[in-house]
């Protein structure tokens, strides 16, 4: 997957997770919502591990703290040179 559709994916994933947070408000004990919200839960943080893997922290809790703060290293997701 490229930088974009990476992108793409975790806001996909981002969504998803949302919708089902406001319907688990409402219906906590529903099994089939609770497995589904698991599932795109591990899928959105294999796609920010492997987005952070490749093209730098997405969010600053992902920067890497040996020595140097490395959060603003990388193009953010909006600059042109970043996509």
């Amino acid at each position: 997957m490229n930088r974009s559709n990476l992108l793409r994916a975790i806001q996909m994933y981002d969504f998803y997770l949302y919708e089902l947070q406001l319907y688990l408000d409402t219906h906590p004990r529903c099994q089939r919502a609770l497995e589904t919200y698991k599932q795109y839960k591990e899928m959105r943080q294999r796609a920010m591990d492997e987005f952070s893997a490749r093209f730098g922290p997405i969010t600053p809790y992902q920067a890497d703290c040996d020595g140097v703060f490395s959060w603003a290293k990388a193009p953010w997701p909006w600059e042109k040179e970043g996509n």
